[in-house]
C-alpha cells in the first residue's frame, strides 16, 4: 500500500513538473489562449475545453468515456484555476468537432521550432532517445492471406 502511494506520488510530482516546464519554456499557455472554434455562444472558453484534451494526450488516456471519468472525479483540479468549472465531455466533444485546426498547427510549429532552438533534437535525438510518432490508438494488422478472395484482417 505504502509502494503504491509513493508511485502515485512520484507521477504526480512528475506530471505537476511537466505542466511547469511547458508553460515555463514552450509558453503553451498562450498559444492555447489563441484557440477558436464555431461554437455560438460557448459557456467555456476554447483553452478551457482543449486543455483537458492535450493533458489526456500527455496521460495517454485512451478514450472519451476516460477523460469523461478523470473529469468526473476532478482529477485536473489543480491545472484549472480555482473556482473555475471544468467542460464536460459533451462539450469537449462538441469543440472537438468544429475547431479551427490552424491554431493547433501554429501550436505545433512553434513547439518543434523550440525544441530545434533549444537543441533538443542533437543528434536526431532526445536525451538519446529517438522518437516515433504513432497515428491512432488501437494496433492494426493486416496480412495477405486470400480467404475466399478476401483478404483476412487481425
Amino acid at each position: 500500500m505504502l509502494m503504491h502511494y509513493l508511485e502515485v506520488q512520484m507521477r504526480k510530482n512528475y506530471f505537476e513538473k511537466l505542466i511547469k516546464y511547458m508553460k515555463n519554456v514552450y509558453h503553451i499557455e498562450n498559444g492555447i489562449k489563441k484557440l477558436r472554434d464555431g461554437r455560438v455562444n460557448p459557456k467555456y472558453k476554447t483553452s478551457s475545453v482543449i486543455l483537458p484534451v492535450l493533458l489526456g494526450f500527455l496521460l495517454r488516456i485512451q478514450s472519451l468515456n476516460e477523460l469523461k471519468f478523470l473529469l468526473k472525479e476532478n482529477e485536473f483540479r489543480n491545472v484549472f484555476p480555482k473556482k473555475t468549472t471544468q467542460p464536460g465531455i459533451d462539450t469537449i466533444r462538441d469543440t472537438l468537432k468544429v475547431i479551427e485546426l490552424d491554431g493547433l498547427k501554429f501550436i505545433l510549429r512553434q513547439m518543434i521550432k523550440k525544441a530545434i532552438e533549444n537543441k533538443v533534437f542533437v543528434n536526431g535525438t532526445i536525451d538519446g532517445f529517438t522518437v516515433a510518432a504513432i497515428d491512432g490508438s488501437r494496433i492494426f494488422r493486416q496480412q495477405q492471406k486470400i480467404l475466399h478472395g478476401m483478404p483476412e484482417e487481425q
